[in-house]
């Protein structure tokens, strides 16, 4: 008998390069892994992720952020799980039932932007995604750089998933 695994990552390509590249694979890898570091449930959690183009991102970018133009990565979680404190642990989602998972939130990344930030830094493009898909995730579960005490953490918790996934410090 064979044991089929429901996927973590929804993910809709908008984009063919984002389909040929691999990206829904790549991103369950990322959740699964990001999951398991905060000790959740990926079978009780699920993520929607949009693989996109920078004129898309940058529409969403003006629609929500009020900035018209394109970012390497959006992120709208389900329901605010940040911390009040500064450096404080953010908010557990409560996890769905078998079957029912509790929604994290949305992801959307840009081709455009993604691979001319991975030329730039001199690292291949799945390093770079896959950071940023990391970081995604960690936004949907509440994680944040806005303040310094967050920023710490979440960048600690980025460099130790990636540690995981066999990627070095991305911040180095």
């Amino acid at each position: 008998m064979t044991v089929t695994m429901e996927p973590l990552v929804d993910t809709l390509n908008e984009d063919a390069r984002w389909e040929a590249f691999g990206l829904a694979d790549l991103a369950e890898r990322a959740g699964r892994a990001v999951l398991a570091d905060q000790a959740l449930d990926p079978d009780r959690f699920e993520i929607s992720l949009l693989g996109c183009s920078d004129p898309r991102i940058a529409e969403l970018n003006a629609d929500f952020r009020g900035k018209p133009q394109p970012t390497n990565v959006l992120s709208w979680p389900s329901d605010e799980r940040g911390a009040e404190k500064d450096g404080g642990r953010p908010c557990r989602p409560d996890p769905g039932q078998p079957g029912m998972p509790e929604e994290l939130g949305d992801v959307a990344l840009a081709w455009e932007t993604c691979e001319r930030e991975a030329l730039e830094a001199g690292k291949p493009m799945r390093d770079h995604v896959l950071h940023l898909l990391v970081h995604g995730t960690l936004h949907l579960l509440g994680y944040d750089h806005i303040r310094d005490g967050d920023a710490e953490m979440m960048e600690a918790a980025e460099i130790r998933i990636l540690r995981g996934l066999g990627l070095a410090n991305p911040y180095e």
